[in-house]
């Protein structure tokens, strides 16, 4: 009895061992580049394009390229919004963002998908008027 409560011990142990196959290989491979965060109160600037895409430029340099889950709606003129962290006072990933504009009907809140930190060459090849 003992013997096999040891056994399955040693079963349930090796069952949460990582593991090296092809998928974690890709996951750890784009790991850096989607868990690069960032904290909300450092935002300082954004751009949006379109109603789907939103540009924040992070401190002096960092550009953080967020996409939407839906259309929202006037972000692409909006004067002003808010970024909500979901977990606290950092950004690492979409759906830690909420993105808060003023709408014609009052505040509009929309959920970010994804998140990344654009290299400088992404940063710098951005428009003008999409840039930050």
């Amino acid at each position: 009895m003992r013997t096999s409560i040891l056994a399955l011990a040693a079963l349930a142990t090796a069952a949460c061992a990582p593991t090296t196959g092809s998928n974690d290989l890709e996951t750890t491979t784009n790991a850096p580049d989607s868990r690069e965060c960032f904290f909300t109160r450092n935002v300082n600037g954004f751009s949006a394009p379109d109603d789907e895409t939103l540009y924040l430029r992070v401190g002096v340099r960092d550009v953080y390229e967020m996409q939407m889950f839906a259309p929202c709606p006037d972000m692409d003129w909006a004067q002003k919004l808010g970024v909500v962290s979901r977990s606290g006072s950092t950004v690492c990933r979409g759906m830690d963002a909420t993105i808060v504009t003023p709408g014609p009907f009052g505040q509009q809140s929309c959920q970010v998908r994804a998140v990344r930190k654009l290299t400088p060459a992404e940063a710098d090849a951005l428009p003008r008027g999409h840039r930050p």
